[in-house]
């Protein structure tokens, strides 16, 4: 078999998902009736890890140790949870797991796993006394495996929703979603986002809204009028759209993994973090607002040489990628529309 023709093979095993890039896994775990939940992306190995930080509100744990002047350089797994504050728990969860499997930051006295993390607000979707725990965290941990990632109303994308310049009466349901490109040379590059924006997802291919804030005129489930959706950026034009952004909620955000089998450093991965924040930039419209608390992690299994550049600029094409799938592959939920019942449906 020629070197092209085992690539192509190769690519054509791909399954557009995180869990392509090898040493990656996801898990997920969720309350289906409270519409919440978490997903944890493991690196039982370690993987070496950036992290990059946009929009006005956000909820992280243990991003400062990403940074490239600061000791550990790897980090053991990233939680992804909804729950808003109360869903940093769920990392709590995954460290336990992990140490139990031996898994960790050796200090000499014992095994320190690196979980760092990243909530959403859900808590207006379902119950809100219902949040992302410790023990969920543990499950979506003992959940994990190499499987293509269960998609849109799944883990941390079970209460996500988008289009809420008018609240949740005329937003829409949304989730999780992942994408993985292969860049040649065995290279893979994979990402995991939960879309829980203030905005709209937009399709990059037509630059059209395929998920956001709803018309008035139309009803939820009239998928396809002409004047389904409102455009949220149109709104912000108007005198009605000024004035109700002085009252939206502040419950907004992307939050994400990108992953790449290749050795790149903590400082490299930080640079892969900044560029894969482009990908919201293309699908979410508008993206990294004071409203948003949008976070992108970053993630290298080793393996391979890989140009810096070039991880970063596909890493942001996949993750624009799994921002699409997350808004086509949830179901309606908690009274919103979503886009997998459409297509069902038609």
């Amino acid at each position: 078999m020629s070197g092209d023709i085992g690539l192509q093979y190769f690519a054509m095993k791909l399954n557009n998902s995180i869990t392509d890039v090898p040493g990656i896994e996801v898990g997920h775990a969720q309350d289906d009736e409270a519409l919440t939940g978490c997903t944890v992306v493991i690196c039982r190995k370690g993987a070496s890890a950036g992290v990059d930080v946009r929009g006005g509100a956000p909820g992280t744990r243990e991003t400062d140790l990403l940074d490239p002047v600061n000791l550990v350089e790897k980090v053991h797994a990233v939680m992804l949870a909804g729950g808003s504050a109360y869903g940093l728990d769920a990392a709590s969860g995954a460290m336990r797991y992990l140490e139990e499997h031996k898994i960790g930051f050796n200090t000499g006295a014992a095994r320190v796993p690196i979980v760092p993390s990243a909530i959403l607000y859900d808590l207006s979707l379902g119950r809100a006394d219902i949040r992302p725990t410790a023990e969920m965290g543990y499950a979506a941990c003992a959940n994990a495996s190499k499987q293509a990632v269960a998609e849109g109303n799944a883990g941390a994308g079970s209460g996500a929703s988008v289009g809420k310049i008018f609240g949740q009466k005329q937003a829409m349901k949304s989730g999780i979603g992942s994408a993985s490109i292969s860049i040649g040379k065995g290279l893979i590059v994979g990402a995991l986002v939960v879309v829980n924006a203030f905005g709209d997802v937009v399709d990059p291919k037509t630059g059209g809204i395929i998920a956001g804030v709803r018309s008035a005129k139309v009803g939820p489930m009239q998928f396809g009028a002409s004047n389904y959706f409102a455009d949220t950026m149109e709104l912000m034009k108007t005198f009605l759209g000024r004035t109700v952004l002085n009252f939206a909620t502040k419950a907004n955000t992307v939050i994400g993994v990108v992953a790449v089998n290749a050795s790149l450093n903590k400082t490299e991965m930080t640079k892969v973090a900044q560029m894969a924040q482009d990908g919201i930039a293309r699908a979410v419209r508008p993206a990294h607002t004071m409203l948003d608390g949008d976070a992108v992690f970053a993630l290298a299994t080793g393996g391979h040489q890989a140009d810096i550049s070039t991880v970063g600029a596909f890493a942001a094409e996949a993750l624009s990628q799994a921002i699409v799938r997350a808004a086509r592959m949830s179901a309606s939920a908690g009274d919103l529309p979503g886009l997998y019942q459409a297509a069902n449906e038609n």
